[in-house]
C-alpha cells in the first residue's frame, strides 16, 4: 500500500492562499477515515470466514490457508489507526490553512480601509491618491505583516503535513507497527512522567500501543490527543457490543419489574447517544472531533474535543452539570461548539479547541445534586485531565480556561480547591456554589475568576440547607419575616457564595434572561463572555 498525496511542500503563495478551498482538504481526509471502517468490516469478515473454514477443512492445507487469512486480518487492521492518522493530518492541514486566510482576509480588509494596494504577488503599496508620502510607511507596514503572517502560518501547515504524510508513505515500506519495550504505565499516573514515556517510543512502537492495547492508550492522560483519538475510535463497536449484552440481559429477565423497564430505557438512550457520537466523529464537520474517553458502564461517559487541543492557542475545557450523560453528549458538546463558534467569529485567525469533559458520575435528580460528594469525586480526574492537556501541547502553552455549568460548576470549583487545575481562567455558569466562599480559594489569580448567572436563572432559588431548615420552621411564624432579614447576605446558595456576586472576589460578566440552559443562546450576550475568557480579552 502507499501512502496518500501530500499537499505540495513549498512556500504558500498569495493568490494560491486566496483561493484555496480548507474544506476540500477536510473532505479527502474524512474518505480515508472511512477506510478505517472499511477495513474493521474486511477483518471481521475474514475472522467469520476463518472461523467457518475451521469448522468444515482440517490437515496441513487448512492451517496454511487459516495462517495466510489471519496475516491478511492483522494487515487490515493495521491499516485503522493509519487511516485515522491520515484524516487527523488533513484535518489539521485544513484547520490551519482555514486560520491562515481568516488573518489574509483581514489584511485585505485594513488594505480596503486604509488606502494600501496589493498586488498579486501579495506586495504592497501605498494608493498615492488617498495616502500622503508622510503617511505611507506607518500605513503599509500593518497590512504587510499581516499578509507574512497569513502566508507564513500556511506555509508551515504545508511542510509539517506534507512531512507527515511523506513520512506515513515510507512507514508502508519498512512495516506500520513494531512491539514496543515492556512496562506500561498504571492509569493514575502523572501525566507528565505519561507524556516521557510516551516520547521515548518509536512512531511504530506507538501505533503497536493503539493497535493492541486501545483500553491503556484511550485513557491516558499524558498521551497526545490524536493517539488517544485513534485508540478510543477503534473501541466505538466494542462499546457497542456492551450495550448491546446489558440490553439482551435486561430484556432475558422474567418478569421485568420497574428496575429492568427503567433499565431497558437507559440502555435504549445510551445507544441511541452513543450512534449520534459516531456520526458526529464520523462527519467532515470542522473543526474535527478528537474521542478522548469514552465509557458505556452506568449513564456512560465522553470526552471530546472539537479541534485538536495539542494545536491550540486557546483550550477550553466544558464540564457539564446535572444529568449529563451518554445519551446527551452530543447536545453538550454543541454548547462547547457554540463557544468555538463565537471565538471563531471575534478572532477568526486564532486556533481554539473546546472539549467536552463528561467523566464523571452527574447527578440525576435534585436530591443527588444538593450533595457535594459527586462533585469531590470527579476532582482528581480534572486535575489530571488538565495537567494531561499541559504536558501533551505543542510549542508555547495555551491559555487552557476550565468552564463549569451548574453542578459542573461545583465540580470544576472542588477541583481547584482540592488538587489544583492547569488553568488559567476558571469560569462558572449557573452556579449553586463552587465549594468556596471566595475566589482567592480556587488557586487562581481571582482576577481570571469569571461568573454569570440569569436573572431568571432558578438556581438562584438555592440557599444553604440549613437556611432552608429555618424557613421551613418559622415560615409561618410572624417573626420569620425578621428572622430570615437578619440571616445574612442573600447571596449563599447550597455550596457556598454565589460566584456570579460582587463579596466572591472574581468577575462576572452579563446574561440576559434565557433561564438556567441558555447560556450559549447566540443572542445572549453571556455567550459572548464566554468566548472572550477563552481568548483571553
Amino acid at each position: 500500500m502507499t501512502g496518500p498525496t501530500p499537499p505540495r511542500a513549498a512556500t504558500a503563495g498569495y493568490v494560491q492562499l486566496s483561493t484555496v478551498a480548507p474544506a476540500g482538504w477536510r473532505a479527502t481526509g474524512t474518505a480515508w477515515a472511512g477506510l478505517a471502517g472499511l477495513a474493521t468490516r474486511r477483518a471481521d469478515e475474514l475472522a467469520d470466514g476463518t472461523a467457518a473454514l475451521r469448522a468444515g477443512w482440517s490437515g496441513r492445507a487448512a492451517g496454511s490457508a487459516g495462517t495466510r487469512l489471519a496475516g491478511l486480518r492483522t494487515e487490515l487492521t493495521a491499516l485503522v489507526p493509519v487511516a485515522v492518522e491520515v484524516d487527523q493530518v488533513l484535518a489539521g492541514f485544513a484547520g490551519r490553512l482555514t486560520a491562515a486566510r481568516a488573518r489574509l482576509s483581514a489584511a485585505v480588509e485594513l488594505a480596503a480601509a486604509t488606502g494600501v494596494l496589493i498586488d498579486r504577488s501579495g506586495r504592497v503599496r501605498p494608493d498615492p491618491a488617498r495616502v500622503p508620502p508622510e503617511r505611507a510607511a506607518g500605513t503599509v507596514a500593518p497590512v504587510a505583516t499581516g499578509i507574512r503572517d497569513a502566508l507564513d502560518l500556511a506555509g508551515a501547515a504545508d511542510r509539517e503535513a506534507a512531512g507527515r504524510l511523506g513520512q506515513l508513505s515510507r512507514d508502508a515500506a519498512v512495516g506500520w507497527v513494531t512491539r514496543p519495550p515492556p512496562g506500561r504505565p498504571a492509569p493514575h499516573t502523572d501525566p507528565a512522567r505519561v507524556r516521557l514515556w510516551w516520547a521515548g517510543l518509536t512512531t511504530a512502537q506507538r501505533r503497536w500501543l493503539v493497535l493492541h492495547e486501545p483500553e491503556l492508550v484511550g485513557r491516558l492522560d499524558g498521551v497526545p490527543a490524536a493517539d488517544r483519538d485513534q485508540a478510543n475510535r477503534s473501541l466505538l463497536g466494542v462499546r457497542r457490543e456492551e450495550l448491546r449484552a446489558r440490553w439482551e440481559r435486561l430484556l432475558a429477565r422474567v418478569p421485568r419489574g420497574p428496575m429492568e423497564v427503567a433499565g431497558l430505557r437507559a440502555v435504549d438512550a445510551a445507544r441511541a447517544g452513543l450512534d449520534a457520537l459516531a456520526a458526529r466523529l464520523d462527519s467532515a464537520e470542522s473543526p474535527r472531533s478528537y474521542l478522548l474517553g469514552l465509557d458505556v458502564d452506568g449513564e456512560g461517559r465522553a470526552v471530546v474535543a472539537l479541534g485538536d487541543p495539542d494545536r491550540a492557542t486557546g483550550v477550553v475545557t466544558y464540564v457539564p452539570g446535572m444529568t449529563a450523560g451518554l445519551d446527551d453528549a452530543t447536545g453538550e458538546l454543541g454548547r462547547a461548539a457554540r463557544v468555538l463558534a463565537r471565538c471563531a467569529d471575534l478572532a477568526p485567525g486564532q486556533e481554539t479547541s473546546a472539549v467536552l469533559w463528561l467523566d464523571y458520575d452527574a447527578p440525576d435528580f435534585l436530591h443527588e445534586a444538593a450533595r457535594d460528594g459527586q462533585a469531590r469525586s470527579a476532582g482528581d480526574a480534572l486535575h489530571r485531565f488538565q495537567e494531561g492537556l499541559r504536558a501533551t501541547h505543542d510549542g508555547p502553552p495555551a491559555r487552557q480556561t476550565v468552564l463549569g455549568h451548574s453542578y459542573g460548576s461545583l465540580v470544576v470549583g472542588t477541583a481547584a480547591r482540592d488538587h489544583g487545575l492547569a488553568a488559567d481562567a476558571l469560569v462558572f455558569v449557573g452556579s449553586p456554589g463552587v465549594g468556596v466562599g471566595h475566589a482567592s480559594e480556587l488557586r487562581v489569580p481571582p482576577e481570571q475568576v469569571w461568573a454569570s448567572t440569569a436573572p431568571d436563572d432558578v438556581i438562584r432559588l438555592t440557599r444553604p440547607p440549613d437556611e432552608l431548615a429555618r424557613q421551613a420552621v418559622l415560615g409561618a411564624s410572624p417573626v420569620g419575616t425578621i428572622v430570615d432579614w437578619l440571616a445574612g447576605p442573600r447571596d449563599e446558595r447550597w455550596f457556598g457564595r454565589d460566584p456570579a456576586e460582587p463579596g466572591f472576589g472574581g468577575r462576572t460578566f452579563p446574561s440576559g434572561r434565557y433561564g438556567h440552559t441558555g447560556y450559549w443562546d447566540p443572542a445572549n450576550p453571556a455567550l459572548d463572555g464566554m468566548a472572550r475568557v477563552v481568548l483571553g480579552r
